[in-house]
């Protein structure tokens, strides 16, 4: 009796071209983790030394030498969230920066999950506010983290970008200030200080304290900076973001505010990390107007599991991630795929 194979060798055989083609591509997006040292002063003078570990995003398909972003988390008035924050990825936005060519870092910060150390952001009381030396601090690691990436024999040294969300945008804005050679852009996230939405929603500490400091980094911040947020930000609201960007805007900065309309029902503030399909068009514009993308269009928003509400009123339910107040992280720490 002649018998018919359940599955032609053909189909086999095409089966496993198709397989090995998608494996392929899959390990073309590598995730590496790198400890990179410190030495830092925090706000009271006292030199720390500290190795800091950065998730290292990167492409074999991406031409090169690549352009570097660094991805700064932002930071929670809880101490136990911050210690528990694990390692810092934002793996749906950090693929999205990585489509567009980047070589993109995401430091956890001294004092935050897996590199732990004393809280060098701290601030203070809410009645005796000390901003700049917390942005200040945050901004060396920042820098620091910089000079490490650019190590990399598939960087270009001369073209980085700086990015933030919450306390992370204000250390973009901080280090922008400072002129840093071949940092050629930032994006600031919902930037601000002070914020806690459960005791205080929409009156961050001492703003009038941040309306100065950002007009002193007006001063000096040459290079284009995109400001993004919503009008529902628990954190800071409506109003103190914009008198914040007037003020750098006022003093000299070169900048442009987006506020886009109320984002969830809890509130904006985490924009970037819930709703990414609604900032990415205006940051492939951004990144394109500065040079540093080729297309003003580009891949199709990705999303971060969250519902989000399209053009047309309806409702859609993108696949699910985890999301923490700030960044989306590894808490178990898991192998990382190389």
């Amino acid at each position: 009796m002649k018998t018919t194979p359940l599955c032609p060798p053909g189909l086999i055989l095409g089966l496993l071209l198709m397989w090995g083609a998608c494996h392929q591509a899959a390990a073309a997006l590598n995730e590496d983790q790198l400890d990179v040292p410190v030495k830092i002063s925090n706000a009271y003078g006292k030199p720390i030394e500290h190795a800091i570990k950065v998730t290292v995003f990167w492409d074999d398909r991406n031409p090169t030498p690549a352009p570097i972003l660094i991805l700064n988390h932002g930071r929670s008035a809880d101490a136990v969230e911050r210690a528990n924050m694990g390692r810092a990825r934002y793996s749906v936005a950090s693929r999205y920066f990585v489509a567009q060519g980047f070589i993109v870092a995401v430091p956890t910060r001294i004092g935050y999950g897996v590199t732990g150390g004393e809280d060098i952001e701290d601030s203070g009381a809410c009645n005796v506010k000390r901003y700049e030396p917390a942005y200040e601090a945050a901004a060396i690691e920042t820098m620091t983290v910089l000079e490490a990436v650019r190590a990399r024999p598939d960087a270009d040294r001369t073209r980085s970008v700086l990015v933030g969300q919450s306390f992370g945008g204000t250390v973009a804005i901080t280090s922008a200030a400072k002129s840093p050679e071949g940092v050629i852009a930032t994006i600031n996230f919902a930037g601000g200080g002070g914020g806690d939405p459960k005791n205080r929603p929409q009156r961050p500490c001492a703003p009038q304290l941040l309306e100065r400091m950002f007009a002193q980094y007006g001063k000096t911040t040459h290079i284009p900076t995109l400001w993004i947020y919503t009008e529902n930000d628990e954190y800071f609201g409506p109003t103190y973001p914009r008198e914040w960007f007037s003020a750098f805007k006022d003093a000299g900065g070169n900048g442009e505010f987006v506020q886009f309309p109320p984002q969830g029902e809890g509130g904006g503030h985490g924009l970037f990390t819930k709703y990414p399909r609604i900032w990415q068009p205006k940051v492939q514009e951004f990144l394109h107007r500065v040079g540093l993308v080729a297309s003003a269009s580009g891949p199709k928003p990705q999303s971060a599991g969250v519902l989000s509400t399209s053009s047309t009123g309806t409702t859609e339910r993108t696949p699910q991630e985890l999301d923490l107040h700030q960044a989306d992280s590894n808490k178990a720490d898991a192998p990382i795929k190389k």
